[in-house]
């Protein structure tokens, strides 16, 4: 029996002519996607700076020790620190969607 050739990368699995296809489609026939873009530029500038201060949080937390519900109180700052951090990853590129 052969072995069933190993995709490189998620284009080779979705090929790249239909994830372009779809894309296309849904910014041009979506009602949807001028409100998406509108609110792209305030939610990233949001999630950058969310993730920014979330640190801070971890300070008071980490010097008192992780006693009682802390631990998860602290695995949920984490979690939304890295929500925030991958939301917020194109915040401040020259691609001119940076809240003034």
């Amino acid at each position: 029996m052969e072995n069933p050739p190993v995709m490189s990368n998620l284009h080779d699995l979705f090929g790249s002519e239909r994830v372009a296809s779809a894309r296309e489609r849904l910014t041009a026939s979506s009602t949807v996607a001028p409100s998406i873009t509108a609110l792209a530029a305030p939610l990233r500038f949001v999630a950058f700076w969310t993730a920014v201060t979330l640190p801070f949080l971890y300070v008071p937390l980490l010097l008192g020790g992780l006693e009682g519900s802390e631990p998860t109180v602290f695995l949920a700052l984490l979690g939304a620190n890295v929500v925030a951090l991958l939301l917020g990853h194109g915040y401040g590129n020259r691609g001119g969607d940076a809240v003034p």
